[in-house]
C-alpha cells in the first residue's frame, strides 16, 4: 500500500512540474492554448486576441482592459509570454507597472 501510494505521489508531482514548465506565446497562441491558463477566461482571451500583436507586458497591460501588474505576474508564472519573454524580464512588478502607466 505504501509502495502504490509513492508512486502516486511521484507521478502526480512529476505531472504537475511538467505544467509549469509549459509556455504559451500571446502573439501566436489559440484561443484554446490561452484559455488553458489559470487566470485566462473567455472575455480576457478575446480581448488579447483582438488586441494583439504586443510589444511587450507593458504594451500588453496599456491595451488590454482588466490585465494590470498583478495579472501579468501571474499569468507569467503560469506560463503565458510576450513577445518570448516572461514577466520577470520586462522590467519587473515595478519596471511593467510604470511603463504600462
Amino acid at each position: 500500500m505504501r509502495r502504490r501510494w509513492l508512486w502516486f505521489t511521484l507521478l502526480a508531482a512529476a505531472a504537475s512540474r511538467a505544467g509549469a514548465d509549459i509556455e504559451v506565446e500571446v502573439n501566436t497562441a489559440s484561443r484554446a492554448q490561452l484559455e488553458s491558463l489559470p487566470g485566462l477566461g473567455p472575455t480576457l482571451v478575446q480581448r488579447l486576441l483582438a488586441a494583439r500583436p504586443f510589444e511587450s507586458w507593458a504594451d500588453l497591460i496599456r491595451r488590454v482592459p482588466g490585465i494590470k501588474a498583478a495579472a501579468a505576474r501571474r499569468l507569467s508564472a503560469a506560463g503565458l509570454r510576450v513577445a518570448g519573454q516572461p514577466w520577470s524580464t520586462a522590467g519587473g512588478e515595478t519596471g511593467g507597472a510604470a511603463a504600462a502607466q
